[in-house]
């Protein structure tokens, strides 16, 4: 059985799984696709805000990829 601990600073809600190896697998229930590692809780929300600013960028450069227009050739 593996642990799993619900935290919260008020901005984020992360889930953390104790890691076999160590620390923990950090996701958050409120965006499926965040997903990072981390030693300990204050890690988590860090390394949590860069893989939701990394998110970002990659949703929008899609999202403008998807909106360009093809020019035909």
């Amino acid at each position: 059985m593996r642990t799993r601990y619900t935290v919260s600073d008020g901005k984020f809600v992360l889930s953390l799984e104790v890691a076999e190896e160590g620390g923990y697998v950090v996701t958050s229930p409120l965006d499926p696709e965040l997903i990072t590692q981390a030693e300990s809780i204050e890690e988590a929300f860090v390394n949590a805000r860069d893989a939701a600013r990394a998110l970002k960028q990659a949703r929008l450069k899609l999202a403008r990829r998807l909106s360009t227009p093809a020019t035909p050739r």
